[in-house]
């Protein structure tokens, strides 16, 4: 199968962020795994996780995924084939000089980290060059975040919401942002593989 870019031109994309929340973990599970261990972007993703409890998510895509994961880590640089995760009870931000920064603020759509903060705060460093996914979720947060992308020249693709284990994630996002795409997890695989690059068996 394949996948046109989101405006049927294949730009340069430079980062991509994702946010997800109920039903996180089965529709990165079928997201991720076909990325290239030298996949050409960095990706970073917000999921609401318990604030009491280690986030276990990265290191169980780790098993499934051929690229670097990582619980992401304040002021460190962003660099392409890595994947870095907000830690929990911990706001992700993209600074303008492209490094991570942690903030323990209050909570966004009772969430943090926030996938708004995320999105937003990467909409302003990568403006048109930046790809954002909205995975399966059970509020609306993500919505705010990526019309804010969208108003920023980026791209932004949403989990089809009949696909989706909980849909008011994805009916919220495509409801704010009119330009966002609804996909099945197998285009939206087939579209990042587009930017960052496939596994060759």
């Amino acid at each position: 199968m394949s996948v046109l870019p989101l405006d049927n031109v294949l730009r340069d994309i430079h980062a991509v962020v994702i946010g997800a929340s109920a039903g996180a973990i089965a529709a990165l599970s079928r997201l991720l795994p076909p990325l290239a261990p030298d996949c050409a972007l960095p990706i970073l993703v917000a999921v609401h996780v318990p604030a009491d409890r280690p986030n276990n998510i990265p290191a169980l895509l780790q098993t499934r995924c051929r690229v670097r994961i990582k619980e992401a880590e304040d002021k460190e640089p962003i660099l392409p084939g890595t994947m870095y995760f907000a830690p929990p009870d911990y706001h992700l931000l993209v600074e303008r000089d492209h490094r991570l920064s942690l903030s323990n603020e209050e909570p966004v759509n009772y969430s943090r980290p926030s996938i708004d903060v995320l999105f937003e705060s990467a909409a302003e460093a990568y403006g048109r060059t930046l790809l954002a996914i909205i995975l399966s979720g059970a509020n609306e947060d993500g919505a705010k975040g990526a019309r804010a992308v969208s108003e920023a020249g980026g791209l932004v693709a949403v989990q089809s919401p009949d696909s989706a284990d909980a849909r008011l994630m994805p009916e919220a996002a495509l409801a704010a942002c009119p330009d966002a795409r609804p996909m099945s997890l197998a285009a939206l695989s087939e579209l990042l593989c587009t930017y960052g690059g496939r596994v060759r068996c």
